[in-house]
């Protein structure tokens, strides 16, 4: 979606982002920027990964959280910061505020993965398990700062937090000068926002795309309607954009300095995440991968040098395993399949047989005798099968067939 707004005096400014960038010397790490062969040669142009996966707390969450904590006045870093997160914003905040001496309580939903609970209390925050969504923990984060006078510390929605993500754009354009085309995830919009800040003001002729996922795609509608939309029950794997409202700080900057906001399926996430486990050795999160994801959907809609922000790389170990099983389905490698057959001695073996002839690799079967939609004389076998590709996929589907056997889905 292309747009461009004329904006008023802008919230954040590029001397927000330097003095950001001075706060966080020494405390957030000028994290590597790797080139990628394989998106190289589908773009046509060089491609590479600012890679704030390996930023300290495995996002680029710290370094605003910093920048605003470090502002506070010290009545305020006396009574202590409140936060709610399912993960990223949450360790940002605890690592921030342990590193300044200021005391942090983070709300994360009960269903949060046991390793981003376990991380938040490792960089010393009190971590409170309440609400079953974010936005339930969300509103008991903010009964909690109007109980106790702790200071709230929004994900996204203010200039201290966009100034601190801002000092991603001067890495940008340090480590890669010739860029035209800086990539970025956008959930609420905090980083999209202040890498334009930073790379417009220095480099207006660089072209900055933001990505969000289609099933919890807020910008679009918002940036159609000129202000922030809620998007009801956003669902993706995502979950570090998944964001149901654009913040209104952000979004200004957005609809002003971005001048593009795709959307991108999960079949592409996932396939994206594969990819940059595969060929460039990095753990990367579905919303640190959205740029990539971007990048395989449309290669030729992106002038290169592309700078593609992988954000971060905290992801649930379960959620990865199954994120993974996706990606390989997406690009045809694994494939699973129902294939009905007589019940008799040596009829799975004669099935499995079929299968090595045309070289698939049997991962798991499962043997259903007692489903009351099965005959007499019948068994239903469901096979897990690793792959070649779409093609190798309808090769195993015809060998059954042709070998006589119902093949249910």
């Amino acid at each position: 979606m292309n747009h461009r707004t004329v904006a008023p005096q802008p919230s954040v400014t590029l001397d927000d982002v330097r003095g950001a960038r001075k706060m966080l010397a020494g405390v957030a790490r000028v994290t590597a920027m790797e080139g990628s062969r394989r998106l190289s040669q589908l773009v046509g142009s060089p491609v590479h990964f600012k890679c704030e996966n390996l930023q300290r707390t495995g996002s680029f969450k710290l370094r605003g959280a910093y920048v605003r904590i470090s502002g506070l006045l010290p009545e305020q870093r006396a009574a202590g910061v409140v936060a709610a997160s399912a993960g990223n914003h949450a360790q940002g905040v605890a690592l921030a505020s342990t590193l300044l001496g200021v005391r942090s309580t983070v709300f994360m939903p009960q269903g949060a993965p046991l390793p981003k609970i376990s991380a938040t209390r490792d960089y010393g925050a009190e971590v409170r398990l309440q609400g079953q969504v974010v936005d339930e923990t969300l509103a008991a984060a903010q009964r909690y700062a109007a109980e106790t006078g702790a200071v709230f510390i929004h994900p996204f929605d203010h200039p201290d937090i966009i100034a601190g993500q801002g000092t991603v754009g001067l890495e940008i354009l340090e480590q890669c000068p010739e860029v035209r085309t800086v990539v970025v995830g956008v959930g609420g919009g905090g980083l999209a926002a202040g890498i334009a800040v930073a790379v417009k003001a220095l480099r207006p002729d660089v072209r900055i795309v933001g990505v969000q996922a289609e099933g919890a795609a807020a910008y679009p509608p918002s940036l159609a309607a000129g202000h922030p939309v809620q998007v009801a029950h956003p669902v993706t794997m995502a979950d570090g954009i998944k964001v149901g409202r654009p913040g209104e700080v952000p979004f200004s900057l957005v609809s002003s300095l971005v001048d593009e906001v795709r959307t991108v399926s999960e079949d592409a996430l996932s396939t994206a995440l594969l990819l940059c486990l595969e060929r460039a050795k990095l753990v990367v999160e579905p919303a640190g991968a959205s740029p990539v994801a971007a990048l395989l959907s449309e290669p030729g809609a992106f002038p290169g040098p592309v700078v593609a922000v992988l954000s971060g790389g905290n992801v649930d170990p379960l959620l990865l395993q199954r994120i993974l099983r996706h990606g390989l389905a997406a690009q045809g490698r694994y494939l699973a399949v129902r294939v009905r057959l007589t019940d008799r001695p040596g009829a799975l073996a004669a099935l499995l047989g079929v299968l090595s002839v045309v070289d698939a690799n049997v991962l798991d079967v499962s043997h259903v005798r007692t489903d009351p939609r099965l005959g007499l004389t019948e068994a239903e076998v469901e096979l897990h099968l690793e792959t070649k590709g779409p093609e190798h996929c309808a090769e195993v589907g015809d060998a059954l067939r042709e070998a006589g056997y119902t093949v249910i889905g």
